[in-house]
């Protein structure tokens, strides 16, 4: 099947939600750019109003047909909210949950309300985010639905106890959603990204990561949108579940 034909099978007038979007240098936005290149009707989210706008603009500038909202991953209000202003660009043909944070702590000063948000933020944001896009997805006869993941939805580091618990819950919660939809007609994946991610959020903490690592030692954020593209793009035949990223230095 050539790219022409895969792209006819996935009607590509769908709409594609990413919910986790802040700076235009970040993942979400690097997903949304892809998508809108390949023509797709873009719906954004996050928590960063005065972040999230200017991506808008920047998508919309280069031509996109683009709609934001402001809102929080982690409730059933707002994921109902993010996927009815996608709706309204076309009917839903893929979300992304790309939302959560990552703070870690030595373990025995981790509090109650720390493990929670981080629990929170990933497990019950792609749980709202699920059951708010699944029956959207079902009406349209199938879709896709991707959830983020890390290294610690495989094993948990030192000081990093709460964000794996709370990433190997939403693994598991891919698997178990996959499992029912699948059949349905789904494609459900979960994308483990196995290394630092060339973006604001980590290089804003860590600015001299990227010379310490050198040339492709983290992650490159268009690198990573080309795998969530692939991913919608699979044919039914022979769909990945879990696809784990790293850069060529990285080791595991």
């Amino acid at each position: 099947m050539n790219d022409r034909s895969i792209l006819e099978t996935h009607a590509v007038q769908g709409s594609i939600l990413i919910a986790g979007v802040g700076a235009s240098n970040g993942l979400g936005a690097a997903i949304a750019r892809r998508f809108a290149a390949g023509g797709y009707p873009i719906a954004i989210a996050g928590r960063n109003a005065e972040k999230l706008a200017a991506t808008a603009a920047e998508l919309a500038a280069d031509g996109a047909k683009v709609a934001h909202v402001v809102g929080d991953a982690s409730t059933a209000v707002d994921t109902a909210r993010f996927v009815e202003a996608a709706e309204r660009l076309a009917p839903l043909a893929m979300a992304v949950h790309n939302a959560g944070s990552n703070r870690p702590a030595t373990f025995l000063k981790v509090s109650e309300q720390r493990f929670e948000e981080h629990w929170r933020e990933h497990a019950l944001g792609g749980f709202h985010l699920a059951q708010a896009a699944i029956p959207a997805l079902l009406k349209r006869g199938g879709g896709t639905l991707v959830f983020t993941g890390a290294s610690g939805s495989l094993r948990g580091k030192a000081n990093y106890a709460p964000f794996a618990a709370a990433k190997a819950a939403l693994r598991a919660l891919a698997q178990s959603v996959a499992r029912e939809f699948g059949p349905q007609g789904i494609h459900v994946g979960h994308v483990v990204v196995d290394g630092g991610i060339e973006g604001d959020r980590l290089l804003s903490i860590r600015p001299q990561l990227k010379d310490d690592r050198g040339p492709d030692g983290l992650l490159n954020i268009a690198a990573i949108a080309d795998a969530y593209w692939v991913l919608h793009h699979q044919h039914r035949s022979a769909w990945t579940l879990e696809l784990d990223l790293r850069p060529w230095a990285e080791s595991f």
